[in-house]
Order: C-alpha cells, then sequence, then structure tokens
C-alpha cells in the first residue's frame, strides 16, 4: 500500500529507512474441504491462517495476523499487516501459513494432531536493505544536546564489536537543519537534493564506521563475530567497500595517507551518484 494506491509487492525498496512503516495486504483464496480431506482431517476441523513476518536486520519477528477459519468451502481471506519501521531491515521475510487450530485427539495416526501443524504454507521476502548497514535513527533538536548546534547529523557509536549492531549504532539528525531533515522524511519518493543528502550522509556514516572498526586492534579477517555483532556488520561493510583488499594494507593507508583514504572511501560508496 503506498500514497498513490495497491501496487504488488516489489523484490526490494532501496529506498526504505527506518522511519517508514511498511502497509501490506495479501488475498489468499483456502479451498477448506479439500485443505481438510487431502490432510485427513475431519470436516469440522478449525483451521487458522496466518502470517508471521522476519527481519534479518533486527533480529526481531512477530505475528502479523491471524483469522480462524471454520465454515467449509472456499473462503477468501484478506490480510492486512502494519509493520513499524523501528523493527524492520534487511530482508523482510513474510511468512503465510494454513495452520490446524486445536489439538485433535481423534485424528489417524498420518494425519496432523497438534495445534499449530501446518497444512500448507508460502514464503515472500522483500530486501528493505543491501549489505550496508542501516540502523536506527531519530530526528532531534541539537541545541538540548552535547552536539555542535550547527551540525547536521552525527553517528553515535556504542558498545565493543561484540554488541548488538542494533544497540550500537544511532543516527542523529539535527531537526533544526531543515535541508537534512526534509531528505529523511522524503526518503520514501526522494527529490534529486534529497538524494543527494542522503549520499552525503551514508558517506560519512561509512567513513565513520570504517574509522571507528580500523581503531580497533581486533578488528580483522580472521575475526569470528556473532552474527548480528556490530564488529559481523562492520566486517560486512568492508569487504563491500574494499573487495580483495586486506584490512591491513586499509589501516596503513588511513595511517600514511589519510587524504588518499578519504578519497577512496568516497570512490568506494560513489558518493554523489544519484539516479
Amino acid at each position: 500500500m503506498t500514497e498513490d494506491g495497491d501496487v504488488d509487492m516489489p523484490e526490494a525498496l532501496p529506498d526504505w529507512d527506518y522511519q517508514m512503516d511498511l502497509h501490506l495486504r495479501r488475498t489468499v483464496r483456502v479451498d477448506l474441504d479439500r485443505a481438510r480431506s487431502q490432510s485427513g482431517l475431519p470436516s469440522d476441523a478449525a483451521l487458522i491462517l496466518a502470517a508471521v513476518w522476519t527481519a534479518t536486520g533486527s533480529n526481531l519477528s512477530g505475528p502479523a495476523q491471524h483469522l480462524r477459519l471454520t465454515t467449509g468451502g472456499t473462503n477468501t481471506v484478506e490480510l492486512d499487516v502494519r509493520l513499524r519501521g523501528a523493527d524492520l531491515g534487511g530482508l523482510l521475510l513474510l511468512d503465510t501459513a494454513l495452520v490446524l487450530a486445536e489439538r485433535r485427539s481423534d485424528a489417524r495416526p498420518s494425519s496432523p494432531r497438534r495445534a499449530g501443524s501446518v497444512l500448507w504454507s508460502d514464503r515472500e521476502s522483500l530486501r528493505l536493505q543491501g549489505d550496508a548497514p542501516q540502523f536506527p535513527m531519530a530526528v532531534i533538536d541539537f541545541a538540548r544536546t552535547s552536539f555542535p548546534d550547527d551540525a547536521a547529523w552525527h553517528l553515535q557509536i556504542s558498545g565493543g564489536l561484540e554488541s548488538a549492531t542494533m544497540g550500537s549504532l544511532l543516527l542523529l539528525v539535527n531537526e533544526r537543519n531543515a535541508v537534512t531533515a526534509t531528505a529523511f522524511e522524503n526518503a520514501g519518493k526522494p527529490r534529486p537534493v534529497d538524494r543527494i543528502v542522503l549520499s552525503a550522509v551514508y558517506a560519512d556514516a561509512a567513513r565513520t564506521l570504517i574509522e571507528h572498526a580500523l581503531n580497533h586492534d581486533d578488528f580483522a579477517e580472521d575475526a569470528d563475530f556473532s552474527d548480528g555483532s556490530l564488529g559481523a556488520t562492520l566486517l560486512s561493510l568492508f569487504d563491500q567497500l574494499f573487495p580483495g583488499q586486506s584490512i591491513t594494507d586499509i589501516r596503513l593507508r588511513r595511517r600514511q595517507s589519510p587524504a588518499l583514504f578519504a578519497s577512496d572511501l568516497q570512490a568506494a560508496v560513489k558518493i554523489f551518484e544519484v539516479s
């Protein structure tokens, strides 16, 4: 669901950010008599059509909607799901399943009998982010913080490399900087000027993250960071920005020629390449 009406769900939303909530709808036609008979269930078995979401970027999941089906014949079911952007990230997996609603003590040995037994399932996916990390953000008044009043944004990094990414990163946008704040408000349908601002923010965030990583001696190719940790996220970002190059070489380049390192990063993030 968009401002312009219903559209088929795409494979990816390249301009998605954590302030963009999602509104999804799905129509499912269920032949209940056939589902019961082919599963060996009696004609009065109650079924549930359930939708569940999982976001790989936030490592969160939850029920989206479920509807109890007790009649017979073919039912047309409308699933209407609203998901908070703050809970999402990475790849959004949308699972729809037809399950047994209640335990059946009278079921045949070959038939499902436990509540929640899956009779049918289907998965759709929606990529919200590429391999580069995105993270929670907030729009605040920098005048009420220790940050410079006129700064446009600040990437806050806390915790060690083993800390969870989602709890370690926070992008703060200064509401006093109208150009930047507006760019994030328009992230779903950015204007050319918004794309330029967002590109600058991404480039600066990437530089901050890479420099933060290089400052840690334990940030190395052979490091074994757990999935979803800040270290794993930084390794993924490094591999994307500097494919085929070693962390040691980039660390030395930054130390010996910081200006060249900065230019390399600009090239890697393709700054201001707007479509």
